[in-house]
């Protein structure tokens, strides 16, 4: 009996020490990285940016994957029931904040553990050019009386329903007093982009940088941003505020790992994220890209998820969502 304690103790001993050496010696391999949404789209454009970021300060590679489907369901489920190794982790997006209350899962803010916030992106509202050239459209003005004189005619674009450029919609359309065929897309924006420039639809509700490369090449124009102040990449193009409309709105995404995840292991995830956030590659990127980097570190994003989860319900609820 005593043997058999001995051994027992010995085990207890042998595993508690290569927990700590596991936690030394981590990340001793690469890192999966989840993104709900398509590639090509806004999310994944940050998010694989600030993976090489955070491999710098963590010496592996980290590879996204893009796990789409369910407006985001599917690839933020799979961030929750992760193994809580730290050799997965994901990007959060504002659509966390929409599925509870859409009563399409239960799941939230509070099945992960949040690292830190990376960035937020306002709306805003593009058209395809010929379409706006065609019907005399050249602002926000012309814009919304093309929508007052035919009532649910234009078709604009967002990703999937409830998702954050989806409620761009509704928030144009309250604030306007115009009424809109708002096309969702399961996949994410970058169809819908697509789509708008193909001219398959009128427009879209997503952010300035998902939109750029089909605005520089002149197939879509950009008619407002709703934000308080316009976007560097595109100084010219005037926010909803300034042509008379006040309408401000953002998308939001961080990054989280699964509960669970040793709190060793996590204090090295939170400062890596908080060195790679200053990465001057990544700063450059985010820059060029026209997304804003707006980080908070793990508390307070945790707080402001908290928060979102509370005014997304009461914002879904004026739209009828």
């Amino acid at each position: 009996m005593k043997k058999l304690l001995a051994l027992m103790v010995a085990l207890v001993l042998v595993c508690g020490m290569a927990t700590v050496a596991s936690a030394a010696e981590y990340p001793s391999k690469g890192i999966s990285v989840i993104c709900p949404w398509g590639a090509g789209g806004g999310t994944d454009a940050c998010l694989r940016a600030f993976c090489e970021a955070l491999s710098k300060q963590l010496g592996v590679t980290l590879t996204v994957d893009n796990r789409t489907g369910g407006g985001g369901i599917i690839g933020h489920q799979a961030i929750a029931d992760a193994d809580p190794d730290g050799y997965t982790m994901g990007m959060i997006t504002f659509e966390l904040s929409t599925y509870k209350h859409l009563g399409t899962s239960q799941i939230t803010y509070e099945d992960y553990d949040p690292l830190c916030r990376v960035n937020t992106d306002a709306a805003a509202i593009t058209v395809n050019a010929d379409w706006a050239k065609a019907n005399g459209i050249s602002d926000l003005a012309t814009f919304i009386d093309y929508c007052k004189a035919h009532p649910g005619e234009v078709q604009m674009g967002g990703s999937s329903n409830a998702s954050v450029w989806h409620i761009a919609g509704g928030y144009l359309m309250n604030a306007a007093g115009i009424e809109l065929q708002m096309i969702t897309y399961q996949e994410g924006a970058a169809t819908a982009v697509q789509n708008a420039a193909s001219g398959f639809i009128q427009g879209v509700t997503v952010s300035l940088a998902e939109a750029r490369s089909f605005i520089e090449s002149g197939h879509l124009v950009c008619l407002g941003v709703m934000d308080t102040q316009r976007n560097a990449l595109f100084p010219d193009v005037p926010t909803c505020q300034e042509q008379g409309y006040d309408i401000t709105y953002f998308t939001q995404r961080g990054m989280a790992i699964p509960k669970g995840v040793s709190d060793d292991v996590k204090a090295k995830l939170v400062a890596a994220c908080e060195a790679a956030i200053a990465d001057p590659d990544f700063v450059e990127f985010m820059n060029n890209n026209g997304q804003a980097i707006s980080y908070l570190n793990a508390e307070d994003y945790t707080a402001f998820l908290a928060q979102s989860l509370t005014d997304v319900g009461e914002a879904m609820a004026v739209l009828g969502l």
